[in-house]
C-alpha cells in the first residue's frame, strides 16, 4: 500500500502519509547537508550499525558504519583536496511504509562538482533505494543501493 492510501493519523498514532513523508524529507536534507559538509562521520552516524552502502559505481558494497565512514572520509578529503565542492540534491521521494519503524524510499539523486573558481557541473544522475529503520526515535539508513544512470 502507498503512503497516500493511509489515513492522515494511525490509530496508534504514528505519523500519517503528510507527517511522514515531511520527517523522511527532513532526514535526507540533514543526511546530504553533514556529507556536503564534509562530515563524514556525522554522515555515517546516520546509517544503521550493521548499516549497508551500494553503489554500481563501488566494486563492493562499505557494510557496517566504521566501513561507510572511512569510505566517505577518504572520499570527502579526495575532493577538498582537489579543490570540488559537492552538492547532493535529492527529490522525488517515493515512500513504501513496511510497518512503523521501517519505510522502503526511492528517489533521484543529482551530484553537483563545483571546482574552486570554475562553473558547476552536473556529475551524476543516480537513483537511489533505502531501506529506513526507526531505531532509539531516529530515522537510520539499514540498506542503501545506489544506481549511476551511466553505468548502466
Amino acid at each position: 500500500m502507498t503512503v497516500a492510501a493511509h489515513p492522515a493519523t494511525t490509530p496508534s498514532g504514528a505519523a500519517g502519509p503528510a507527517e511522514l513523508y515531511a520527517e523522511i524529507q527532513q532526514f535526507y536534507a540533514r543526511q546530504m547537508r553533514l556529507l556536503d559538509d564534509g562530515e563524514a562521520e556525522a554522515w555515517a552516524e546516520t546509517f544503521a550499525e550493521d548499516g549497508v552502502f551500494a553503489a554500481n559505481a563501488h566494486p563492493e558494497p562499505f557494510t557496517g558504519r566504521a566501513a561507510i565512514a572511512a569510505g566517505a572520509r577518504r572520499a570527502t578529503d579526495d575532493f577538498a583536496a582537489r579543490g570540488i565542492r559537492r552538492r547532493h540534491w535529492l527529490g522525488m521521494l517515493s515512500l513504501e511504509p513496511k510497518d512503523e519503524h521501517t519505510v522502503f524510499v526511492r528517489s533521484y539523486a543529482q551530484v553537483i562538482e563545483t571546482p574552486r573558481a570554475g562553473q558547476p557541473v552536473l556529475r551524476a544522475s543516480t537513483g537511489c533505494a533505502d531501506l529506513l529503520v526507526r531505531r532509539d526515535g531516529r530515522w537510520l539508513v539499514l540498506d542503501r543501493r545506489i544506481h549511476r544512470d551511466d553505468l548502466g
